[in-house]
């Protein structure tokens, strides 16, 4: 097979998207080392993971899989590190004390502040006026 066209390969992938796609991987795979399973014939990556596809050189369901993992965003690692749980479990008892400890007090963040803040008001009546007004509103 001299020059590979995507009338040859649709005959193993149907879906002409899902070919494209998979060809794309393969070139990227030859282009970043992978061993050819064919000739190259002065040929470009893309026409070469073309031609492998067509001759059924490479394996169809390999490329499906690398193709989905190269594009997961998020990949979950199989078992957690045994320093990271302990470390986890430190930080929710750590956590817990915390949020413990802001209750045995008794009082609530905003019962200070709202006994503070009316008994500036009652100490001095006129401390909302500006510089620019005198006792009497006028400017």
């Amino acid at each position: 097979m001299a020059r590979v066209t995507v009338e040859d390969c649709v005959l193993k992938v149907s879906n002409r998207f899902e070919l494209v796609m998979m060809a794309a991987q393969r070139a990227r795979e030859v282009a970043s080392g992978a061993p050819l399973s064919i000739e190259r014939d002065n040929d470009k990556n893309p026409v070469v993971a073309l031609r492998e596809i067509a001759d059924e050189t490479v394996s169809l369901e390999y490329l499906k899989n690398a193709l989905i993992k190269g594009h997961q965003k998020h990949v979950e690692p199989d078992e957690p590190e045994d320093e990271i749980v302990e470390l986890m479990a430190g930080e929710n008892d750590w956590a817990a004390r915390g949020a413990n400890m802001g209750d045995e007090d008794g009082m609530s963040e905003t019962d200070g502040e709202d006994e503070d803040g009316a008994a500036d008001l009652d100490a001095e009546p006129d401390a909302g006026l500006s510089l620019a007004e005198d006792g009497d509103g006028d400017l």
